[in-house]
């Protein structure tokens, strides 16, 4: 089957319009660009402000969806060890968001030369460089390089924990019991915490919601999974309504039953949506030093009003995505990325031989 056909049209659409209601957020909250377009627009702008960040809920129930149909696809426990599934999902996240930090950094230099601005991250540090490369910058209390980046550290903490837990469980039953007890515990108790949101624990309920809905979407088990998720989802929004959350439950319910009745293989057939969701993680990663350098050339030029305004965002938008495009075909997709980790294997073998005929100093 081609790579192609595996494509879920549903999934794609979600993903794309969660993508650029992220973009929209950011080009909403930083800079000169942010700021002339919310005194110009304030309706439009102090709403995907205050909401557009809410997106992210969409790809945390996407994530925990797409890992129970990878990890746990009919409910069942993992017999092998998680560890190399573990580190093939931090080398799928980190090779792409590794180089894209790269860019943040070089964006940042050069912005921060020619302006003044809050959102310009200071100039990193080797040890803020690691942390980062280790997805630990948030644990460990460095400041971001690059707009939403604490997103893909926790995206990874999330697949370990739910392969963690598939793994705990040996029975079938209990598997999945254990994930659903998590996130129960996340939406009833962490998720209320904002101490906790540098942890999986703190998003797993949205994550586990997604997961949930996979096995829900089984003709074999839909009604006691369905029934369930919902149970469980309604009661936390009674104790306390969260808006992220009722839309994690919204998304969660689209996914299982478009799983159930077909549309998540046939609809919507767009493609511009189907395009715009293969790439969104490559628009998650560069979209910020596209907005550093768009600001910077916004901050040097004397247009003052709302068409100037709208014609530098249009223009900047329509550079985030094609920067996107390039960044995909060349860093992101999978044959770039199995080049690179070809390449760096190779390097690291050949530093490895090459030390090895390197005479030790106590034998001279």
């Amino acid at each position: 089957m081609s790579r192609q056909s595996q494509r879920m049209p549903l999934i794609d659409a979600l993903k794309a319009v969660a993508a650029l209601l992220v973009l929209m957020n950011h080009f909403s909250s930083y800079g000169p660009l942010a700021e002339a377009a919310r005194d110009y627009f304030p309706s439009v702008f102090n709403w995907l402000f205050e909401y557009g960040r809410m997106a992210v809920q969409v790809f945390l129930v996407i994530g925990g969806f797409l890992a129970a149909r990878g990890l746990s696809a009919n409910g069942q426990a993992l017999d092998a060890s998680p560890l190399p599934l573990i580190w093939k999902r931090y080398l799928r996240l980190a090779v792409p968001y590794l180089a894209a930090i790269g860019l943040a950094i070089i964006a940042a230099a050069i912005a921060d030369r020619w302006m003044e601005d809050d959102a310009i991250p200071a100039r990193a540090t080797f040890l803020q460089w690691l942390a980062h490369a280790t997805l630990l910058h948030g644990l460990l209390g460095f400041d971001a390089l690059s707009a939403g980046v604490w997103y893909i550290a926790i995206d990874f903490q999330l697949f370990a924990l739910m392969a963690l837990l598939l793994w705990s469980g040996r029975v079938r039953i209990v598997a999945p019991a254990l994930v659903l007890a998590v996130a129960t515990a996340s939406l009833f108790w962490f998720n209320r915490d904002a101490r906790w949101d540098n942890w999986a624990i703190y998003f797993f309920g949205s994550y586990g919601l997604g997961a949930a809905a996979w096995w829900a979407s089984d003709r074999k088990q839909m009604s006691a999974w369905l029934g369930v998720m919902l149970t469980i989802s309604i009661a936390a929004l009674i104790i306390d309504f969260r808006l992220r959350i009722a839309l994690a439950l919204a998304v969660a319910l689209l996914l299982g039953f478009g799983r159930r009745t077909g549309l998540l293989e046939r609809w919507p057939n767009v493609r511009p949506l189907a395009f715009l969701g293969q790439i969104s993680y490559s628009v998650f990663l560069v979209h910020f030093p596209v907005l550093l350098l768009a600001n910077t050339l916004y901050a040097q030029t004397d247009y003052d009003s709302s068409l100037s305004t709208l014609v530098c965002l249009g223009l900047s938008l329509a550079a985030s995505l094609a920067a996107a495009t390039l960044f995909y075909r060349w860093i992101e997709s999978p044959e770039a990325s199995r080049r690179i980790t070809g390449a760096c294997d190779g390097l690291f073998a050949n530093t490895l031989t090459l030390a090895r005929k390197v005479p030790l100093i106590g034998t001279l």
